[in-house]
């Protein structure tokens, strides 16, 4: 497995080794040991899946401590921009964004430890959009930020998004009281 460290600390991109052959493809999207080396100790909990068309924008959105979430997020069909947030409030990176395109062609994965808020944008119609979580779901602990702030600067390269009601009512960054 290959390994992209960012300039967030925490983050890493992983491209696993795929073996293609004329029947397919076949790789390890999880084996612990691995990534017990790679320092990604933390222990799953939950696996999610997503389907989005064209133009969803699911995001930026975090759980709160003591429900808070690390998650090794991938894409299995179709493509997205997938985006987070450095919400850690001691961070030197605190309110930086990174950003990856992630898709079922690349394979790339992205781990993103707790204290991040998290977004994608599909890029593709019938988008497949899985993740592990490291602690489960907790409603009273979601929290989120506005996915088109000023200040964060992201470039989503997309004007009107199809969003949930939630999201566009999360809070900007300077109106934004971190949990971590």
């Amino acid at each position: 497995m290959e390994i992209q460290k960012t300039l967030i600390e925490g983050l890493l991109v992983l491209k696993p080794q795929v073996a293609y052959d004329p029947r397919g493809y076949f790789y390890e999207s999880y084996h612990k040991d691995l990534f017990e080396n790679l320092g990604i100790t933390d222990d799953f909990v939950q696996d999610n899946q997503s389907l989005s068309q064209k133009g969803i924008l699911r995001g930026l959105h975090f759980q709160a401590p003591p429900h808070a979430q690390g998650k090794l997020v991938r894409v299995i069909a179709g493509s997205v921009l997938d985006v987070v947030v450095d919400i850690r409030k001691g961070s030197a990176t605190y309110g930086k964004q990174f950003s990856v395109t992630l898709s079922g062609e690349n394979l790339l994965q992205f781990w993103i430890p707790s204290g991040f808020a998290h977004g994608f944008l599909t890029l593709e119609d019938n988008t497949i959009f899985a993740y592990k979580c490291t602690n489960y779901y907790n409603k009273p602990s979601e929290g989120g930020i506005r996915w088109n702030d000023p200040v964060l600067g992201i470039d989503w390269n997309v004007e009107s998004p199809l969003l949930s009601e939630k999201d566009t009512i999360t809070p900007l960054l300077k109106d934004f009281d971190s949990p971590f």
